[in-house]
Formats: structure tokens, C-alpha cells, sequence
């Protein structure tokens, strides 16, 4: 391949990659957590913590660890396209797009445009990082985008002497740090790295000014949490940082798992028998390939530590930097509570696992000579293969299956239902039901959450008033609704069921329902 033609692959990548998407949009229901970062922008607007100026309030945080960088760039997105599944998405989907380019701008500058080429093909074609990208639920698609650009901008420092690179360097990471803390995994697992493989090039370039810049742009980005944690005594850290290894063989598990593909089937999607009427959907090629669930590309991970050494000089010391960011990014995760468990905490990772893979792989090839080209081409042929192959099934699952509970498109029939009743107050007894229906109901429902103890048993006495739980068969919050009834009952209410609501593959997910004396 000449080499005018590896930027038209990685284009051509990124082009696929959006266009997979798109065929991905309006397969599922939102999910809450993915419909978060809406919650100050729409009525009842909600936020963990904002900034008081005089009767102005500045949502900064929507949780202790997650700012408002995407609620930011949605108050201007919501303004040009109402609230739903497309422009909630869509946008995600494109970052995740440019991310894959600013991936092969990364590595072509650090390992030549062949293992650029290559990285940003398999990236382009990883089904975990395009879902996780569509759906993003994490978020994890604005992370991606943050650091690979603070990365590729650090990088042309260190070859160009460029401040303004450093200075664009160091926002990125501070943003990605208020967009999620949790940023610090990869900064921290990059910062220990780049000190240990690349420390005499590194120490060569620390002057006090440079220094001094780094620092003032990495607080300017991370202003918003910086501020946040000065007002809370640190409550990011110190509210979230609890140490738990009682889980680090499973965690290890969703690690190999994220990086094989199959993290998220019974996850995002059900399965055959749980649907009692499965949408019709072509299913030839997935018949014939026997369903995979998993790509190769545990194994090419594998394969390329074992052939890093036979790489030699830069590509080892690349997958040396890599290796180590992502064992001490995920150790991090693996020692910390409720962290490391999901895939949307894994990708998190990414795209180390692929930039290593692409290096080693490429520079063992480039010693066989004329034999490199066909050789990274059979090898490029079957890890895409595979993965488009496992891309397909996520397809064919969702298309024929659906979503999961919290992912199950009834939510859609729900708010169409309460938009046309309107009623005074809408009460959401689970969990997974207030956001999505703020988002989907762009702010005209009036919701409210009653997942915690029931307080106020005036609730009840307006027969306006409407509750939605689910079945007790798929509640996520176990006996919730129970202990509602339980608490009207005495308080001498019944529960009147108005309807339920079941989704597209007619399964029962919503229970509607008043209360009368």
C-alpha cells in the first residue's frame, strides 16, 4: 500500500464507524445513566452541586465525580435539535468518530503511518468502543476524545518544542478530569509510564516555564472540579475512593472480556428466551458464522507482548508504555469499589489495548522486508474480520431481541402515554425512569423519584397523581414497590393499576397506577 493511501483508511474508518453507529441509534430505549447529563438543562432540572451567583445558579456538577462539560455542549446541541434518541446520540457518535482520527494522527506520529493505518482500522471496528460511544452511557465518548487529543498534543511538544501544544496538552487532561474523574486512572497510568520508559527525553524537556505552563493550564481545565473540591473538603475523593479486592478475579474477567468484544451481550440486549416475540430480522450471516460472541483480539493482545521484543527499539518501548498506563490505570479500578465491574468502566482503557497491538504487530512485520505489506494485510483482513463479524451479532441481537430492562424501548410508549395525559405529578418508584423520561419528555413531565423511603403519605391522596414502577419479576430496586403499597395501605389507600406498558417484543416493563381511598 503506497503510503498516501493509510490516511484514506483511516478515513475511511471513521466514515464506517458513523455509519455502524447510525444503524445502532434507534435500536434501544435510553438508559438513565445515559440521559443524565440532562438533568440541569430540563424540567425538574436536578444537579449535584453549582455555583451561587446572586439568583444565577452555574450547574458545575451533576455528580460528585461527573461535571457538566456534556450538559454544556448539549445546551447548545438541544437548542438546534430536540431532545430524543438521535440528538442525544449522534453527537456521541461523531466524537467517537474524531477520536478514531486523532488515534491514527497519535500513532502515525509515533510509530509511522503502517501501525497507524492498522490501530485506526481495528478502533474503528471495536465493538465495545462503538457501543459504548453510541450509547454512552459511562460517559466514556467525550474521555476518548479528551485524552487521545491531549496525547497526540503533548507528543508534538515533545518533537516540536511547542507551548501551545503543551498548554492544549494539559487543558484536554484537565477537562477530562471535570468531565470524569475517573480520568485519573489513564493520567495517573500514562504519567507513570511515559516517567519510566521515556524518562531521559522527558527530563530533557522540564524546564521551571514548562513546568509552570503545564500546571496552569491543567487547573484552568479542571477549574470547575478544582473549585467544586475546594468548597466539598475534596468530597470527589474522599467520597468515592473506598478499597475493595474482594472482586478482582471477576474484574480481570470484564477486562478480557472488553477486550475481546463479548462485554456487553446480556447486557445491553436479551436474549432468545427471554422474548416472547422476537422482531423478524435477517440473520444469514450470523447463522452461518455460528453467532460469535468474541473477536480475536484477546488473542492478538497476547500475541503482541509476546512479539514486542522481536519489534525492537520504538515499537517496544511504545508497547512498554502501554502495558504500563493499563496496569496501572485498571489496578486502580481493580482495588475500588463498585469500579472495574462494566465495560464502562474498562473502555476506559482504550485505546491502549489497540495502539499496542498495532505497534507490535507492525513493527515484527516491517523486519520481514517486501513480505510487511501482504503480511499486516492478512493480519489487518482477520482482526477486522472478526470484529465486524461480532458487530453484527450485537445488531442482529438488539434488532431481533432488544434492549435489556433498563435499555427496553417501552420506555418510548411511556412517555408518549404520560405527554398525553399530563398529569400533575408523575412519581417513579425504580430506578431507571426519571432521567430517561425528562430527556424523552423534553421537560414537560413533571417527575419525581421515590426510590428512597416514602415520607409523605400526602402522595397518595391525589387521585391525579400517577406512579410507574415495573413488574417485581425486573424491578432493578427489588421490593420498591412493594414497600410503596405496603406504605399506602396503611396509610388506608389502594393501588389503582391504570395500564401496562410493555415494549415492542411484548414484554410487560411498566406498571402505571393511582392511589384511592
Amino acid at each position: 500500500m503506497r503510503q498516501r493511501s493509510y490516511p484514506l483508511v483511516a478515513a475511511a474508518g471513521a466514515l464506517f464507524f458513523i455509519l455502524a453507529g447510525l444503524a445502532f441509534v434507534p435500536l434501544l430505549g435510553i438508559e438513565d445513566d445515559e440521559s443524565l447529563f440532562a438533568a440541569p438543562l430540563l424540567n425538574p432540572h436536578s444537579w449535584h452541586w453549582a455555583i451561587k451567583s446572586g439568583h444565577l445558579r452555574i450547574p458545575i456538577m451533576v455528580m460528585t465525580y461527573i461535571g457538566t462539560l456534556k450538559t454544556l455542549l448539549y445546551s447548545l446541541i438541544f437548542r438546534l435539535a430536540h431532545p430524543s434518541v438521535w440528538s442525544t446520540r449522534v453527537p456521541m457518535l461523531l466524537a467517537g468518530a474524531a477520536s478514531i482520527w486523532i488515534f491514527y494522527l497519535l500513532l502515525r506520529r509515533t510509530a509511522g503511518p503502517r501501525a497507524a493505518a492498522l490501530g485506526a482500522a481495528l478502533l474503528a471496528t471495536d465493538a465495545c468502543y462503538l457501543l459504548t460511544s453510541v450509547f454512552d452511557w459511562g460517559p466514556v465518548a467525550l474521555q476518548h476524545l479528551l485524552l487521545t487529543s491531549a496525547l497526540y498534543l503533548l507528543v508534538r511538544f515533545a518533537q516540536k518544542r511547542s507551548h501551545r501544544a503543551l498548554a492544549g496538552g494539559f487543558f484536554l487532561l484537565g477537562l477530562a478530569m471535570w468531565d470524569k474523574a475517573l480520568a485519573v486512572w489513564l493520567i495517573s497510568g500514562m504519567a507513570v509510564a511515559a516517567a519510566i520508559v521515556f524518562w531521559r527525553p522527558i527530563a530533557a524537556l522540564l524546564t521551571r516555564r514548562r513546568v509552570g505552563i503545564a500546571a496552569l493550564w491543567f487547573a484552568l481545565g479542571a477549574s470547575p472540579l478544582l473549585i467544586f473540591n475546594a468548597k466539598t473538603h475534596w468530597s470527589t475523593f474522599r467520597g468515592n475512593i473506598k478499597r475493595d479486592t474482594a472482586d478482582v478475579g471477576g474484574k480481570a474477567r470484564m477486562l478480557m472480556n472488553t477486550v475481546n468484544g463479548q462485554g456487553l451481550f446480556g447486557y445491553l440486549t436479551d436474549e432468545d428466551w427471554q422474548t416472547p416475540q422476537p422482531h423478524s430480522v435477517s440473520t444469514s450471516l450470523a447463522d452461518t458464522v455460528d453467532h460469535p460472541r468474541h473477536t480475536l483480539m484477546f488473542y492478538a493482545a497476547l500475541l503482541a507482548l509476546v512479539l514486542a521484543p522481536f519489534a525492537g527499539g520504538r515499537a517496544l518501548r511504545t508497547v512498554a508504555f502501554c502495558v504500563i498506563a493499563m496496569a496501572v490505570a485498571w489496578i486502580q479500578m481493580a482495588i475500588t469499589a463498585n469500579t472495574g465491574g462494566s465495560v464502562h468502566h474498562t473502555i476506559l482503557l482504550w485505546p491502549l489495548p489497540v495502539w499496542m497491538v498495532a505497534v507490535s504487530f507492525t513493527g515484527v512485520a516491517e523486519r520481514l522486508g517486501r513480505a510487511a505489506a501482504p503480511v499486516l494485510a492478512m493480519i489487518a483482513a482477520v482482526l477486522i474480520g472478526s470484529n465486524l463479524l461480532v458487530l453484527n451479532e450485537y445488531h442482529v441481537m438488539m434488532a431481533r431481541n432488544g434492549g435489556s430492562v433498563s435499555w427496553s424501548d417501552a420506555i418510548f410508549p411511556l412517555t408518549d402515554r404520560l405527554e398525553q395525559a399530563h398529569p400533575p405529578a408523575v412519581f417513579c418508584v425504580d430506578w431507571g425512569i426519571q432521567d430517561s423520561l425528562r430527556l424523552l419528555g423534553r421537560g414537560s413531565l413533571t417527575t419525581f423519584d421515590l426510590t428512597g423511603p416514602i415520607d409523605n403519605p400526602a402522595i397518595f391522596a391525589d387521585p391525579a397523581f400517577v406512579f410507574i414502577s415495573r413488574p417485581k419479576e425486573i424491578e432493578v430496586f427489588q421490593g420498591n414497590s412493594a414497600r410503596l403499597a405496603a406504605a399506602a395501605t396503611a396509610a388506608g389507600y389502594r393501588r389503582d393499576v391504570l395500564t401496562v406498558i410493555s415494549d415492542s417484543f411484548g414484554r410487560p416493563t411498566f406498571e402505571l397506577y393511582r392511589f384511592a381511598k
